[in-house]
């Protein structure tokens, strides 16, 4: 979902509750950046990130972020690149960046491993979703597609914890139901 909308809403408000959380890191990936390159943009100008490396898997996706994020370019590099393999070293970045991306890939325990193999010890993982209970809805599955095997909020933060990220108490948020959740999870 690239619509000028939800890009707004990424910034204005998923942005700022996510800062609130407590994310923030100067060296950073951001994980499904799309189009508008939401993430890499939310990680320069609400984290605090001076250096970003920002993946899609789709090339016109990343050719379409790195114009729309031309005035960041001394920050963002922009990367075709794929989430559950993503060709970062072990543990050197500070800070990963998910702006609903984890829910659009088939093997999102995988990318949530490749997060915290990214990060460095310290480092946040820096999330905001929607679960099951949303992409499941039959509304949605008529106008989008999405992978089967969707996670609920327990079971995103059970994985983020398989992967050695805690989410410390405070830094959750669900939202709508529980269809809607931010998280900043600290890789141990």
């Amino acid at each position: 979902m690239d619509s000028r909308l939800r890009h707004l809403a990424g910034r204005q408000l998923e942005g700022r509750i996510l800062a609130r959380l407590g994310a923030r890191g100067a060296r950073a990936v951001d994980i499904g950046t799309g189009r508008r390159g939401l993430g890499a943009r939310v990680a320069v100008e609400r984290f605090g990130a001076t250096e970003v490396t920002a993946f899609d898997v789709h090339q016109a996706s990343v050719g379409r972020a790195r114009v729309r994020c031309a005035d960041l370019a001394d920050r963002v590099t922009f990367r075709v690149g794929d989430a559950t393999a993503l060709p970062v070293d072990d543990g050197s970045v500070d800070l990963v960046v998910d702006f609903h991306a984890l829910h659009h890939i088939p093997d999102w325990r995988a990318a949530v491993a490749e997060a915290a193999r990214v990060l460095r010890p310290g480092g946040v993982l820096a999330l905001t979703e929607m679960t099951a209970r949303f992409v499941d809805a039959p509304w949605l599955r008529a106008v989008s597609r999405h992978p089967a095997d969707r996670f609920s909020t327990d079971e995103l933060v059970a994985e983020l914890g398989r992967a050695g990220l805690d989410v410390p108490p405070g830094k959750l948020r669900r939202g709508a139901g529980d269809r809607w959740v931010q998280a900043v999870a600290t890789r141990r």
